[in-house]
């Protein structure tokens, strides 16, 4: 059996390389606790759907490093990387984490910002006189 699983996840300019160990140790973002590096309310929550979803929550834990982007697009890189690690780990939960909607990564990103206008859809102010 492996050491641990890898996998990455990405969410707009964030990206997170996550490892899964069996075990019942802390889990890390950064080296930092994930309790410690996500202060915001319902952010662990989130982190450990895929977990949940699967009834792992207790006998895996994970390390993950992450770059780029924000609180939110760090937080679904980790939760996409964890869900992958999963399916890389055992393929039979993949369709429960399909399920949750755990498995897809979220296109959305920041729009361009156009010529001649002041961000990606607002206009200069339009004078009459």
């Amino acid at each position: 059996m492996a050491k641990y699983f890898e996998a990455v996840g990405r969410r707009k300019e964030s990206t997170a390389r996550v490892r899964l160990f069996k075990g019942k140790k802390e889990s890390t973002v950064n080296g930092v606790l994930v309790g410690e590096f996500f202060t915001r309310a319902g952010d662990l929550n989130h982190i450990f759907a895929p977990l949940k979803a699967t009834d792992l929550e207790g006998k895996y834990y994970f390390t993950a490093k992450v770059n780029g982007g924000g609180v939110t697009g760090q937080r679904d890189a980790i939760k996409l990387g964890i869900a992958r690690a999963l399916v890389v780990m055992n393929e039979e939960l993949k369709p429960a984490l399909k399920k949750e909607g755990l498995m897809t990564r979220d296109p959305r990103a920041v729009e361009r910002k156009k010529y001649n206008f002041v961000k990606a859809r607002k206009k200069p102010q339009f004078s009459k006189r």
